[in-house]
């Protein structure tokens, strides 16, 4: 594997990070100023942050999975065991994930969907460069693996366990810093909700 062909990966997964902080961004942003059309001390708003949070631990224990598997391995080889048996970019789907659940907190079901919308939208443009690069790096063997795993939402059908491969415990120590910041979200939006209910904070708009 050349200097250039690692140094290209290196270049879509910095663009991925990118990509993951701005959507973090714009989402908090939008929560400031968004309210759910459910009252904080309603049911619905209160399941719908429940499920939300749960999203979030499971799109943060996903990403964990797919380091297992991945780390250090993608510039030299193609990942096809664990989650990559699934789906072609099991990170991306569980990023989603964590972003639906960032959206829940807000009490909207609304919100929930749209923000997974919004992270796969922008995650479908590094995947589509990614898959550029891959075919020119593995040429029919990453054509293969195409032809029979999907892009993005996993088929279980399809598990294999696979081989992790060497275990590199700071990519995995990465992976977790990058996922903590969809929880550190949870005491943030229970001061969100506290702002606007007290008024300290104006609503611009709501979501069912």
């Amino acid at each position: 594997m050349s200097n250039n062909d690692t140094s290209g990966l290196g270049r879509y997964q910095s663009m991925r990070r990118l990509v993951l902080a701005v959507l973090v961004v714009a989402m908090f942003a939008a929560l400031l100023f968004g309210q759910s059309t459910f009252p904080p001390d309603t049911t619905v708003h209160e399941v719908v942050e429940m499920v939300g949070i749960l999203l979030i631990f499971l799109g943060i224990v996903g990403r964990l999975w797919c380091t297992l598997y991945i780390g250090g391995r993608k510039s030299g080889e193609i990942v096809t065991g664990g989650p990559y048996s699934m789906t072609r970019n099991p990170l991306y789907v569980f990023s989603t994930l964590a972003a639906a659940g960032v959206g829940a907190q807000m009490g909207s079901i609304v919100a929930t969907i749209g923000f997974a919308v919004l992270c796969a939208a922008a995650f479908h443009v590094v995947i589509l460069r990614e898959e550029r690069h891959l075919e020119a790096l593995f040429g029919g063997a990453y054509r293969a693996y195409v032809a029979r795993v999907p892009r993005f939402f996993p088929r279980l059908s399809l598990y294999q366990e696979g081989d992790t491969g060497s275990f590199r415990p700071k990519l995995l120590l990465n992976t977790l810093l990058d996922g903590l910041v969809f929880l550190v979200a949870l005491p943030v939006f229970e001061l969100i909700d506290h702002a606007q209910v007290t008024g300290a904070l104006p609503v611009l708009f709501r979501l069912p």
